[in-house]
């Protein structure tokens, strides 16, 4: 069945949307574990959770908010003027959605809808720590449910591939941002003179922002190192969240796409360029 360009753009851009919302919750939530797992004379920052977003923000710290926290992450969660922001991203997800009901189940439309005043009411009580891990939690469980209701109800057809596009396309982006933005945060705290113990605490947290602790462990069998963790997350296409993963189901969504050869030639450039950075074992 013939989709119609605009249904395509925001079937994709709401699927990208709400997996964004997702994967920053997941990487605050895990980043809040972090904080809390280290020892009390060691005070985090919370500035790299800001590049994130891809943008270089100048914040403005109080003098009850040292290590950033509070400023960084209404940033992350509530601030509409980020357009990576939860607020944001869940409110353009719905909107996106909002004008492509016809094609999608009626179920997910319900779910993104729920979520939507839910976010638009609680968001700015969410950047609190009293209230963060329910907030976090609600916006990870209905990223998922309605993926769940996409993946269980909806005909596979150019509408549901879109759809899905747009999710592994945002989570081959945000597990490349997480490896950047750890990778820095470890360099800072080696500046510090931190055991390097807190290594292993720092790539534990890379892999729970994106479920993948307990898949690494089943995978590798071994200690957690970041050499490991990072060709995990990059290469090893068994799973769903690593960038080799992300890749292999672009490819096959592409390929059963309409006028697909430019597309598919960006991914196998992709492919190649990835291929090519593999370390030595």
């Amino acid at each position: 069945m013939a989709l119609l360009a605009r249904v395509a753009d925001r079937l994709y851009w709401g699927a990208r949307y709400v997996e964004r919302a997702e994967d920053i919750a997941r990487i605050i939530r895990a980043y809040h574990e972090l904080v809390v797992d280290f020892p009390g004379d060691v005070m985090l920052r919370w500035e790299p959770l800001a590049a994130i977003s891809g943008n270089v923000v100048a914040f403005e710290f109080s003098d009850d908010d040292y290590s950033g926290e509070l400023a960084v992450l209404h940033f992350l969660i509530a601030d509409r003027l980020n357009p990576a922001s939860i607020a944001s991203c869940v409110a353009s997800s719905r909107e996106n959605l909002r004008t492509t009901r016809e094609v999608i189940p009626r179920e997910a439309w319900q779910t993104i809808n729920a979520l939507s005043h839910y976010v638009a009411t609680g968001a700015s009580i969410g950047v609190r720590r009293q209230h963060r891990d329910r907030f976090l939690s609600r916006i990870v469980d209905d990223s998922r449910r309605l993926d769940g209701v996409i993946d269980s109800t909806m005909t596979r057809q150019n509408s549901y591939r879109m759809f899905r596009l747009g999710r592994v396309m945002e989570r081959a982006d945000m597990t490349t941002r997480v490896l950047g933005v750890r990778a820095a945060a470890l360099l800072q705290i080696q500046a510090s003179g931190i055991d390097a113990i807190s290594d292993d605490a720092q790539w534990m947290g890379v892999l729970r922002s994106l479920s993948a602790l307990q898949m690494y462990q089943r995978a590798t069998r071994g200690p957690i190192i970041g050499s490991a963790v990072v060709r995990f997350l990059l290469f090893d296409h068994r799973f769903p969240r690593s960038v080799a993963g992300c890749l292999a189901e672009i490819r096959a969504s592409t390929l059963r796409m309409p006028s697909h050869t430019t597309v598919l030639g960006t991914v196998e450039s992709v492919d190649r360029a990835l291929r090519r950075s593999r370390p030595a074992m």
